[in-house]
């Protein structure tokens, strides 16, 4: 498959996303983010397998934007700008409904939103295998659980629209609980399926098993030695908290314990065999990917701590209820549409289709698509 970015320029433009979904409760600013994501979102690659069943977790964060709106607007009645009153026989529901509240759950709703979409995002451009290639040595056993896990939910409800199309094409019609068991029997028969052949290809090749004689001892001496550096940080940080003078031992316990911790990494990692199929190339517009989210991290933070009230926004009163915006700030997180600008126009399907009027065979069209 063709990347167009490179995973690490990614990896730069999801830290500053999430950091401005975090940070941020500004309703001005997150639907700015969101702006600059729903610029991104329609130019990624469409032969992502997990491109359609991040819409279906878009849509769930919608869902959820309305419940926090309501929940928030209904269970909390406080402020002066009120919209309209409830009875106050009503337990919890009762009372005035104010636009303060509605607003903050606005604000709540819009973060979990604007995170949700960014993971999303990321998770289409950048398929699992390239952040398993990225992942330590010594961690690998966790790194393929972690993209088995994020592989399967899209995998899950790709398959679930797959099994009710074809259930739809055969008559079926669904209605209500009691006619979801022709779509959950197959769609648990096809998870077990993919499991079961998962596991088969990974005990062929060997997963999790001994390659070198004599890396069993130094797995041990490795587990051993991070162990001990592990109780040494524990210590020294009882030792700093508990025994405020002197602090020497404890930092020293400190330092000497983290060394024995990445000693102990290194070792595991050198008894991990790793091959690279291909080279990533880093090119220009990686660059100015990087510096652009380079950019809008170091100004959100900056903000976080130096400033912080052009970050945080506080409804109810005293303070005003409409939100500040600094033109400075948003034109920094419209930064974050740039892959989209970045991004080479090349059409995939007419590439395609054009390999197969002249003749070429499949596995010679997807080589030509990947370089």
């Amino acid at each position: 498959m063709r990347r167009d970015f490179h995973p690490l320029a990614w990896i730069a433009w999801l830290a500053a996303a999430a950091a401005t979904a975090l940070l941020t409760r500004n309703p001005l600013y997150l639907l700015l983010l969101l702006m600059a994501a729903s610029i991104i979102f329609p130019v990624l690659d469409r032969s992502s397998p997990t491109l359609r069943a991040w819409r279906a977790f878009i849509r769930i964060g919608v869902l959820m934007l309305l419940f926090s709106i309501l929940a928030n607007a209904l269970t909390v009645h406080y402020g002066d700008l009120v919209l309209f009153n409830l009875p106050k026989t009503w337990p919890i529901l009762g009372g005035r409904i104010t636009l303060e509240a509605t607003l903050y759950g606005l604000g709540t709703g819009l973060s979990l939103l604007s995170l949700l979409v960014v993971f999303a995002i990321f998770n289409s451009a950048v398929p699992p295998t390239a952040l398993l290639r990225m992942v330590p040595g010594f961690l690998y056993q966790a790194g393929v659980v972690v993209a088995i896990a994020i592989t399967f939910v899209p995998q899950m409800i790709n398959s679930a629209q797959a099994i009710r199309e074809a259930q739809r094409v055969r008559g079926h019609r669904f209605r209500g609980l009691r006619d979801a068991l022709p779509l959950l029997v197959p769609l648990l028969a096809g998870g077990l399926e993919r499991s079961i052949q998962l596991a088969e290809s990974m005990e062929a090749r060997g997963f999790g098993g001994i390659q070198r004689p004599g890396t069993a001892r130094r797995v041990l001496a490795a587990r051993v030695l991070a162990l001990l550096g592990l109780l040494g940080l524990a210590f020294g940080a009882f030792a700093r908290a508990y025994f405020p003078a002197p602090q020497t031992a404890a930092e020293t316990t400190l330092v000497i314990s983290l060394c024995a911790l990445m000693s102990a990494f290194w070792m595991l990692s050198r008894t991990v065999e790793r091959s690279r199929y291909n080279r990533w190339l880093w090119r220009s517009r990686d660059t100015m990917l990087t510096a652009a989210s380079g950019l809008v991290l170091i100004t959100i933070l900056g903000l976080w701590v130096a400033a912080r009230g052009m970050l945080v926004y506080y409804p109810y009163p005293p303070a005003t209820p409409w939100p500040q915006f600094h033109p400075l700030v948003g034109i920094v997180l419209m930064l974050l549409a740039m892959p989209a600008f970045l991004m080479p126009n090349a059409k995939r399907p007419k590439q395609h289709a054009h390999s197969r009027r002249v003749g070429a065979t499949p596995a010679q069209g997807s080589v030509e698509a990947s370089r």
